[in-house]
């Protein structure tokens, strides 16, 4: 029997729908999703694993016109996997005309050699006459591609066609991750994500695209919730999340009246944790400001961007 396997990349501007796409290939959330462009900041992989092939995906932040140190650099780590991967699939939104900064998008990809795909995203929303605008725009402005997939990662129109486009180009190859994986994320990762995208919806328009949250296990003697410090065995996860904001009034935003913003998105988070790990969790949050951390070197070192 002959297996395929292979990464592929998957790149556009901002908020064209990368994350739910992934979600949607893979079978399950790995990536966080937003209204918010520029939501995704780091490099996201998630699995797909059929008898016959196995697709790493690599959810890339949006690339766009950078205006703090953190854009510049989630820039660079969303251009640096063009090259490095088997397949790179371009996104384009359906419901917003291609512009310069899909054609910016797509001057990159057309610079590598790696096989293309030009996916048109967000087709539940969109009409058809836009639709077939988009796929005739693309294929006259943006360059050649190999396929062109028009796709839903909300409804999953379209995603059966797109996965064995990509099949179709993998190269023989090993099993990189176990049967059942979906991705190679530590729960810690995955915690600090999902606070962040409930914090996101929960305050909307008020709270800032600043704010970043990084999370800790908490190691037995750390103490927890009950304030009894002794090693525990009994099953359950324990993290610590620390909220970073650049300005105390953003931080009267993240926690909220009475502390009700932070404490649901600390529910919701923690629910669906627990979901995806199959076990109990306890999350105990912090908020601290932390200014211009978006600007500072230092701090995105620390923060791992």
């Amino acid at each position: 029997m002959t297996f395929r396997s292979g990464f592929v990349s998957l790149v556009g501007r901002p908020n064209v729908g990368k994350s739910t796409l992934v979600n949607c290939v893979v079978g399950t959330k790995v990536a966080i999703v937003s209204s918010r462009p520029q939501t995704t900041r780091t490099q996201i992989r998630g699995v797909r694993t059929t008898p016959d092939t196995q697709i790493v995906l690599l959810d890339t932040p949006g690339i766009h016109k950078p205006r703090t140190m953190l854009g510049e650099r989630t820039n660079a780590r969303a251009r640096s996997t063009l090259a490095e991967v088997d397949v790179v699939c371009m996104l384009v939104d359906a419901t917003a005309p291609i512009g310069r900064g899909d054609q910016f998008v797509a001057d990159l990809v057309q610079a590598v050699s790696t096989p293309k795909i030009l996916v048109v995203s967000k087709t539940d929303i969109a009409a058809h006459a836009d639709i077939a605008e988009h796929l005739a725009v693309a294929t006259a402005k943006l360059g050649e591609f190999d396929a062109y997939v028009p796709v839903s990662g909300l409804t999953g129109q379209g995603v059966d066609a797109l996965v064995a486009e990509i099949e179709s180009r993998l190269p023989l190859g090993p099993v990189y991750y176990p049967n059942g994986e979906v991705t190679d994320q530590p729960e810690t990762f995955l915690a600090a994500e999902l606070l962040r995208e409930k914090l996101l919806l929960i305050a909307r328009d008020e709270l800032p695209h600043s704010i970043a949250v990084v999370v800790e296990e908490i190691e037995p003697g750390d103490g927890d919730e009950s304030g009894d410090d002794a090693p525990k065995d009994d099953g359950i996860v324990r993290l610590r999340a620390l909220i970073l904001v650049e300005r105390d009034s953003q931080k009267g935003i993240v926690i909220g009246k009475g502390g009700e913003v932070l404490k649901e998105a600390g529910t919701r988070a923690r629910e669906e944790l627990e979901a995806l790990l199959g076990t109990r969790v306890y999350l105990q949050t912090q908020v601290k400001v932390e200014k211009d951390w978006q600007r500072r070197a230092h701090s995105l070192d620390r923060l791992g961007f």
